[in-house]
């Protein structure tokens, strides 16, 4: 029965992945084409379309030693890839190059890091899974991906599929959180929302899924650090998303900068051949991250660049990017017979093939133009984003119903993130064009009126200003609520921003301070790419907003949600802790053999700190609402299944406050006895439900053999028999129980 269960959850996992082999007529046609170009290829321009280099102005060494410029290597045959061309107009100067002077006239791919947002900015990855919202999450994939096909961008290097539970990774803005499950359905929707259904439509462009592997988990919270894990972890917690990405058809993977049971993942063949392409079935093609090739000499792997290109190589990995060890060292190694042509031909056809679906051979200026005049900043594309925006932002705290405002106030907008454009996008914003976001001021006075909002900077994020505190005061002292934006600035999240502390800077906490003394009601706004310790904050605020960095839209998306106008709806998809003593912390830990029973179990011998407790400050899927919900009546309707087949559960949501709402309605399963320790319980389910006041209405899951399945002490991704715990709630704290049974 184990091996029939096992069977049909492959099938289910392979059922939609789309193929890019030569099984379709397309695809067919495709690849004789492919094979026609390579007969005329010669080995060296072969291994150019393994290439990929920057469109800095620099110069790079040359396969004979020598210096040449990008144009240089274009014109040789030597570059199948550029990334970092900003301007449609340099684009079409590079692809020109590549045309017109170039032997072959193949047509360069232009990629980018279009990560939240590519000329309108969305929040924060964080922030925008926050919002659990899975068809405006694909959306702004889609919007993003029109705006960039128009600026001659076909490829971007995302989504980041990293689960992490580590705050201190600043990378963690990039991600979508701690959870597989969550993670490999926004995963899926973003690849959706940048690829659609057609790769040959000029509006769509390729998915890169990164980092693979393992990359959010890397100690010490310290970016580019090593990983170390067991493959059952990583099978467990940290493969879904990417699987999930891969089943719904992305079409590149890109390496990860990080080692894998002690190799790193640009030469590891396990992790690029038996896992990714054998075992999950994937026929795009696989990119490095920068210089990660060359950089395994760093690791202590390879003696040189020619060892490294020979470990990638080895590897299947078909593209390099920019340390241009392929191209010194390729033709080398194959005179040598330490890397075969088949090899070459392998990875080539793949790059080649991937061009032809995106119809670059046909129309290689399909890309870019004048396009972007008319492409970028929609008014309807603005309001998705404005609409992402409000439903990403997650009410933590308001006491004495602080929020929302009443309409009347006069507000005192304080804080270093109060009128300041810059900041409102966060990291990863290449073509973001700061003068077109919108402040929180901005926001703010467009909705209740210039006259009744004042704004004081007050400091900037880590430091005082003279008189600012002074000033600050004044303003609160005539206001009847003050808005205090506190956190971090963009420069503190994505890539090379590991923190020690995730702390607000006490710069910040100053002017709080000082404000607390007016004794006016004060709502901190948390403006950050990561979990934060927020307990001072949480001592002296009346409320306490969570808005990212918003993107273009913040202030607008601001405006609606402090005024009532949007009731809150955002959910935590990353732990926020107590203090970085408990990091890294997240809900779905393993059971242990000594647990601590309860919050008031106090017994030494026991799995606990001895003066913090072991709960966070708060949860994963914690999140307030203007309104509340309750839950009643949760109904396992299926209380003993066999192998194979689904569990139903349906529960009573009813909107008990006195406005409407949304609420994000959670699941969670925990298996009781199990071949391998398994999580005290893990998300399997999960939908936005609007509700009008006092409206109450009945939810049904269905929980699938896949959502019952682990990696078994068999080392296979199979279901088990036994009995399980099912909860649904408001977050991942949820008590509304129930039992079912999975038989033989």
């Amino acid at each position: 029965m184990r091996l029939i269960t096992k069977l049909l959850i492959v099938a289910a996992l392979c059922s939609t992945l789309t193929v890019f082999g030569s099984t379709s007529d397309a695809d067919k046609a495709i690849y004789k084409r492919v094979d026609a170009l390579m007969k005329k290829m010669t080995l060296q321009e072969k291994i150019g379309q393994l290439q990929q280099l920057t469109g800095r102005k620099s110069e790079i060494t040359g396969p004979a030693g020598e210096k040449m410029n990008t144009a240089e290597f274009i014109r040789r045959g030597l570059c199948g890839s550029m990334l970092g061309v900003k301007t449609a107009k340099d684009v079409a100067y590079y692809q020109n190059i590549a045309l017109n002077e170039s032997r072959l006239g193949i047509p360069i791919l232009f990629g980018y890091d279009i990560i939240h947002g590519c000329r309108i900015i969305f929040p924060e990855n964080l922030g925008i899974s926050s919002s659990w919202d899975i068809a405006a999450i694909e959306k702004s994939a889609q919007i993003a991906a029109r705006e960039a096909a128009s600026m001659g961008i076909a490829w971007t290097f995302s989504p980041m599929c990293d689960i992490s539970t580590e705050p201190r990774w600043g990378r963690v803005s990039e991600g979508s959180g701690e959870d597989p499950y969550l993670g490999a359905k926004i995963a899926e929707a973003m690849v959706r929302g940048y690829q659609g259904d057609d790769l040959s439509d000029p509006n769509t462009i390729l998915a890169c899924v990164k980092h693979f592997a393992a990359y959010g988990a890397p100690q010490a919270g310290r970016d580019y650090h090593t990983v170390d894990m067991s493959r059952r972890m990583f099978r467990d917690r940290y493969l879904p998303p990417y699987r999930a990405a891969i089943k719904a058809g992305a079409a590149t993977i890109m390496t990860s900068f990080n080692d894998f049971e002690g190799v790193p993942a640009t030469g590891n063949k396990w992790l690029m051949r038996d896992l990714l392409r054998d075992e999950l079935g994937f026929t795009g093609f696989i990119v490095t991250d920068w210089g990660a090739t060359d950089e395994m000499r760093n690791h202590g792997v390879a003696a040189n660049g020619k060892e490294a290109a020979k470990l990638a190589f080895d590897a299947h990995v078909n593209m390099n990017m920019v340390d241009a060890d392929y191209i010194k060292y390729g033709e080398e190694l194959v005179k040598e017979k330490q890397v075969s042509v088949k090899t070459i031909d392998l990875l080539c056809r793949e790059v080649l093939a991937m061009k032809f679906r995106l119809g670059l051979f046909d129309e290689p200026h399909r890309y870019g133009g004048d396009r972007y005049k008319s492409e970028t900043y929609l008014p309807e594309n603005l309001e998705v984003a404005r609409d992402v925006a409000r439903k990403s932002m997650v009410l933590l705290e308001n006491h004495n119903a602080t929020l929302p405002l009443k309409g009347s106030e006069r507000i005192a907008l304080i804080g270093p993130f109060a009128n300041n454009r810059k900041e409102m996008s966060g990291a990863w914003i290449g073509f973001c064009e700061h003068n077109r976001s919108t402040t929180y001021l901005e926001g703010l006075q467009a909705r209740f009126g210039k006259d009744n909002v004042v704004c004081v900077e007050g400091c900037k994020p880590f430091s005082a200003i003279e008189g600012g505190i002074a000033e600050a005061v004044a303003a609160a002292q005539n206001a009847d609520v003050v808005l205090l934006t506190m956190g971090l600035p963009n420069s503190c999240s994505g890539e090379a921003t590991s923190l020690t502390s995730i702390e607000v800077p006490q710069a910040q906490r100053d002017l709080l301070d000082a404000l607390d003394n007016t004794g006016k009601p004060i709502v901190v706004l948390l403006v950050t790419g990561r979990p934060m310790d927020v307990g001072y904050e949480v001592e002296r605020a009346d409320a306490l907003l969570v808005t990212w960095h918003a993107g273009t839209m913040a202030g607008p998306a601001l405006a609606d949600v402090v005024s009532g106008d949007f009731n809150p709806a955002g959910r935590l998809t990353m732990t926020f802790p107590l203090n970085i003593g408990q990091v890294p912390i997240h809900y779905n830990m393993k059971r242990t053999g000594r647990p601590r029973r309860s919050l008031e179990h106090t017994q030494k011998y026991t799995s606990r700190y001895m003066f913090t407790p072991n709960e966070p400050r708060y949860a994963f899927g914690y999140g307030l609402s203007y309104t509340t919900f309750d839950y009643s009546d949760l109904r396992v309707l299926t209380p003993e299944v066999a192998m194979g087949e689904s569990v139903r559960v349906s529960v009573k949501v009813r909107n008990s406050g006195k406005c409407d709402g949304t609420e994000v309605v959670q699941l969670y399963l925990r298996d009781d006895v199990a071949s391998t320790t398994r999580p005290m319980r893990e998300l399997k389910g999960f939908e936005r439900v609007e509700l009008r006041a006092g409206e109450e209405r009945r939810i049904e899951f269905e929980i699938t053999p896949e959502d019952m399945s682990f990696w078994t002490i068999n080392e296979e991704f199979a279901q088990e028999p036994g009995s399980f715990h099912v909860w649904v709630g408001h977050d991942s704290n949820a008590t509304l129980g129930g039992e079912f049974a999975v038989r033989k």
